[in-house]
């Protein structure tokens, strides 16, 4: 019989946070076993999905930002999604070096990277009423 877990965790929209949201998900995998590139992709995919969400979502408003995770067998899904501002224009958001907020030297690199260490990404944004990410990787 395979794995089968859940667990929801709902965090202030704060840049610390980021990092408790790492921790969190290498904890929830670690039943898989993952490799350190493994453990290395996943951590910073939900580093990039959470700061998006805290940096572009909220601006430095107050919010909640949620991650859900999810283990199949071997398969994660994690989706971290806010409230927030929205994306105006998708396509254009994931084109690698596009920010919306260059006043802080932003890379421009976020969705790049989730999509280069997972193995699928989806995003769901309606403007002024938040993102969801979704990311799967099989561990």
């Amino acid at each position: 019989m395979g794995i089968h877990n859940e667990v929801t965790i709902i965090m202030k929209a704060a840049s610390q946070n980021e990092a408790f949201a790492r921790m969190a998900v290498s904890a929830f995998i670690a039943p898989l076993d993952p490799t350190m590139d493994e453990l290395t992709d996943v951590k910073t995919a939900v580093s990039e999905a959470v700061t998006n969400a805290i940096i572009h979502g909220y601006a430095s408003k107050p919010g909640e930002v949620t991650m859900r995770c999810v283990l199949d067998d071997n398969l994660l899904t994690v989706t971290v999604s806010d409230d927030g501002a929205g994306i105006n224009d998708i396509e254009a958001a994931m084109k690698p070096l596009f920010t919306s907020r260059p006043d802080m030297e932003r890379s421009g690199m976020g969705f790049s990277i989730m999509e280069s260490f997972m193995d699928e990404l989806e995003v769901v944004s309606e403007t002024g009423q938040g993102t969801k990410i979704i990311m799967k990787k099989k561990i």
